[in-house]
């Protein structure tokens, strides 16, 4: 930003939220933007007509994840808006207009991956997601609907759905747009060349005929027919109804000017050198490998654990610490356990709850592979 800027926490929770609301009804979970025009992270723009920034999408990802672990039972979930009119116009162009080229990397690096997040629990995971499309779509609001399983739009003469890539800013074509249209959605290539010039968008009968959403359905009717295809989509869900979610307790974190450390994550920041040394711990005594136990332990158990401070730290020194650009990555403690771990993860990969951790440790994993550091493994004695 153009302005000095305050580090981001990637930690938060439904309490803090200021621009998601999520319900839960059976079955079906409704996560509805409804962005705060005032709640911009930086100072210096407002996010008017559900625009959105990193602290939007923040929200977003903790959303989706509450979903997958606390609430088992949800097997579908409806993507829509609390605007009259309006379901999302994109990422904030004021935003980006104060933003240094680092940040927008990383905002939209950031915004890929919740994106491709919803495709991995579509894919693995049992959930399926439908965009409720009840007002005009456009830029990263569009995209955020190509990544859920289908697209219902309300057909009102005016809501529309675009992705004007061509007249517009069309800063953000890492985050999935016009690949999703074409390779996902199988939209004709000369009307995905059509479609990203037009700056009004492609509205009712047309937007169906050109693949560009699955249907188009009158106002009177669109909760109704929005509730029944999530419906149908649910039963075709593994994820099981009778089933005990897991709290997602908050991370513990330990932050000075020079580290980042958490139970079994420690980041050690050598800034003269511009590099930090990343180890990562074993379970400390027993892991747990029995279904009961790993199902008491919850957010404890050591993949899952450790899978999430990993994914925080890796965040947060990616946004935070733009100058520290080799990552030496090192492991210390039993290998026999960490061995003991993943035998579990495999023996048990039927269950919900670790199914949702091998999902937590695979978006992780391919997070820090496109972290764009300098990245190096040390296998050394007591290596796990």
């Amino acid at each position: 930003m153009s302005s000095p800027i305050s580090r981001v926490d990637f930690r938060t929770d439904p309490a803090q939220y200021r621009h998601w609301r999520l319900a839960f009804d059976g079955a079906v979970a409704t996560l509805a933007m409804d962005v705060a025009e005032d709640g911009g992270l930086r100072p210096g723009y407002k996010l008017k007509l559900n625009s959105y920034d990193l602290g939007v999408d923040i929200e977003l990802h903790d959303a989706l994840q509450r979903i997958r672990f606390e609430h088992p039972e949800v097997r579908s979930v409806v993507v829509t808006s609390m605007k009259d009119r309006i379901f999302c116009s994109g990422a904030n162009i004021f935003m980006l207009g104060l933003s240094t080229h680092a940040w927008k990397v990383n905002f939209c690096k950031f915004t890929n991956e919740t994106r491709n997040g919803i495709e991995d629990s579509s894919r693995h995971g049992g959930l399926k997601f439908i965009a409720a499309l009840n007002g005009a779509c456009a830029g990263g609001g569009y995209e955020l609907a190509l990544a859920c399983d289908e697209i219902l739009l309300i057909d009102d003469r005016s809501s529309s759905v675009a992705l004007p890539e061509v007249p517009l800013l069309g800063v953000l074509p890492g985050t999935g747009g016009l690949t999703r249209v074409t390779d996902k959605r199988r939209v004709r290539h000369d009307h995905a060349d059509i479609f990203c010039t037009l700056v009004e968008g492609v509205r009712g009968q047309r937007a169906k005929d050109w693949r560009l959403v699955d249907d188009v359905v009158k106002p009177a009717r669109f909760e109704e027919e929005v509730r029944a295809r999530a419906l149908a989509l649910a039963q075709d869900s593994h994820r099981p109804a009778g089933e005990q979610g897991v709290s997602l307790t908050p991370l513990q974190r330990t932050e000075t000017e020079t580290s980042l450390s958490y139970r079994y994550v420690d980041v050690q920041l050598d800034r003269e050198k511009r590099q930090a040394t990343w180890t990562v711990r074993a379970p400390q005594g027993r892991v747990e490998t029995e279904l009961q136990d790993i199902v008491a332990a919850g957010a404890a158990w050591w993949p899952l654990q450790m899978a999430r401070e990993l994914d925080d730290a890796i965040l947060s020194m990616r946004t935070n610490e733009l100058d520290i650009g080799t990552w030496i990555l090192k492991t210390e403690g039993d290998a026999e356990a960490v061995l003991a771990a993943d035998a579990a993860l495999e023996r048990h990969a039927d269950h919900w709850f670790v199914r949702e951790t091998a999902g937590m440790l695979r978006r992780t994993l391919a997070r820090l592979d496109v972290t764009s550091r300098s990245l190096f493994a040390l296998i050394e004695p007591g290596s796990c």
